[in-house]
């Protein structure tokens, strides 16, 4: 619901009830994180992590790098309910130690948010991460891949620019209402997007996150959170970019035939 958005679209801070400062060992020793995996969960999605935990966002040393992982939520429900999630989480936290949460409703349309108050957690606790996977918690990422790409850069220790995925680019927002994407004039009144990396994830040095912190800072949030990240790398006069192994918008199969889940068709993909 969108008025879920404008209820909290000028605030910026909020408390928060999990905190993780030393999940990169501290601000200081952060630079040993090679990839962090920041996963956007909602308090109920249990079992997600549980299975996310079990396969590819296992906390490891992978081709001589950590891999780290950390899921950013707020609250869902009221009263009660709410309540009985918040303690179930702080269980789950203290089990596996990977756990942000902010006092905030958690909802579609409130992602973009979630993500400011991420990035503003990195600045202060992971500042020298050098690369991010920015994930759902409902997608496959193929992160032994992922290290492996990345090593393989020219630059590969996170100080320049990268930001990969789905690249989508001349679009703009939908004003019919019954959508889920649905953007009234009142919330952006231009009728284009700048390009941006869509759908379930996508790949950003350290260095580009701080930039897109930086910029968020004088953009008034939008709603899709995908799009505002675009606005703030335009801002900053930096691109997305496109990534064959991001398949984010569906796997390619050449006959209906084919089992959609044989493993040999995720090997050589990142998301």
């Amino acid at each position: 619901n969108i008025q879920d958005f404008l209820y909290y679209r000028h605030c910026r801070h909020f408390p928060m009830l999990l905190d993780l400062p030393y999940k990169c060992g501290g601000a200081d020793k952060s630079a040993e994180v090679f990839l962090l995996l920041v996963i956007k969960s909602s308090p109920g999605n249990y079992d997600r992590r549980e299975v996310l935990r079990k396969t590819w966002a296992k906390e490891r040393l992978h081709n001589g790098v950590w891999i780290r992982r950390v899921f950013i939520s707020g609250t869902t429900d009221t009263g009660f309910e709410k309540e009985r999630l918040n303690k179930l989480l702080k269980v789950e936290q203290r089990e596996y130690n990977d756990i942000i949460q902010w006092e905030f409703h958690d909802s579609f349309f409130n992602l973009t948010l979630k993500q400011i108050l991420f990035l503003e957690w990195m600045e202060q606790n992971c500042p020298n991460a050098h690369f991010l996977l920015n994930g759902d918690d409902d997608v496959f990422a193929h992160t032994n891949n992922m290290v492996e790409y990345l090593q393989s850069l020219k630059d590969n220790d996170g100080s320049k620019h990268l930001f990969a995925g789905h690249l989508i680019y001349n679009v703009g927002p939908i004003r019919a209402s019954w959508s889920k994407y649905y953007i009234p004039v009142q919330v952006q009144e231009s009728e284009s997007y700048p390009s941006y990396c869509g759908g379930g994830g996508f790949l950003l040095s350290g260095y580009t996150a701080m930039v897109i912190y930086n910029m968020s800072q004088s953009i008034t949030i939008l709603p899709i959170d995908d799009v505002y990240m675009g606005m703030c790398l335009a801002k900053a006069g930096l691109s997305p970019a496109s990534h064959m192994g991001v398949k984010t918008a569906g796997l390619y199969m050449p006959s209906r035939k084919l089992d959609v889940y044989d493993p040999c068709f995720y090997q050589d993909v990142l998301l």
